[in-house]
């Protein structure tokens, strides 16, 4: 073969052999730096909103502001107490959110059933869930909590119709900031993201 051939061959299949190596790297994901940064929480992060507000009685009947939540992140979920599958399972991602936490912090259920939500009725499932003392049931009649399931974009219990199996996680400043369907719902994943935001309550406070 001429030499001047083989030279111009072998210049070619060089360069297509760069342009596959280059079109490699940049199909690759793991190369591809323009990619959106991943959160640093493991649920999903809620539109920005002003800090919520309520204010309901608790299982021994005492008054609950959210205001009182505030100064570390706080659990808030949504549950009925006669509830005989999603509420015990989310009671219990809680408890262990709570465990692996090591710390105490504030964490209230709010009814989704306020027909069927009693004191009583209330205690009985904080007993049965073992939360005694680190869950707070809040109650309150349709027309006081309708206001709180529309702030937090919950679909109270029907009678055709499950509710809103949700857990959210409020800031330091009292600001829905993470949410969790059942189906994402761990004891690590919660603690995590609490411990996140304790985390960025703490540098915030440093910096003032």
């Amino acid at each position: 073969m001429n030499p001047r051939l083989r030279l111009t061959l072998m210049a070619g299949a060089t360069i297509v052999l760069l342009g596959i190596l280059v079109f490699l790297l940049l199909s690759d994901p793991n190369a591809n730096s323009s990619r959106a940064p991943a959160t640093r929480f493991a649920g999903a992060v809620r539109p920005e909103s002003p800090p919520v507000r309520f204010a309901l009685q608790n299982q021994d009947g005492e008054l609950i502001r959210a205001s009182a939540l505030r100064g570390q992140p706080a659990i808030v979920a949504f549950i009925y107490s006669t509830c005989q599958n999603d509420c015990p399972t989310i009671a219990q991602q809680i408890r262990g959110a709570l465990d692996r936490i090591g710390s105490e912090i504030p964490a209230v259920a709010i009814s989704v059933d306020p027909a069927g939500d009693t004191a009583a009725s209330a205690q009985r499932f904080l007993s049965a869930q073992r939360l005694g003392g680190r869950l707070q049931f809040l109650l309150g009649s349709e027309q006081k909590l309708q206001p709180v399931w529309r702030e937090f974009g919950v679909q109270p219990q029907q009678k055709d119709r499950e509710h809103s199996a949700a857990v959210v996680l409020l800031d330091a400043a009292g600001r829905q900031r993470i949410g969790f369907p059942l189906s994402e719902l761990t004891p690590e994943a919660i603690a995590h993201d609490v411990l996140a935001l304790q985390r960025e309550a703490a540098s915030q406070s440093a910096a003032q």
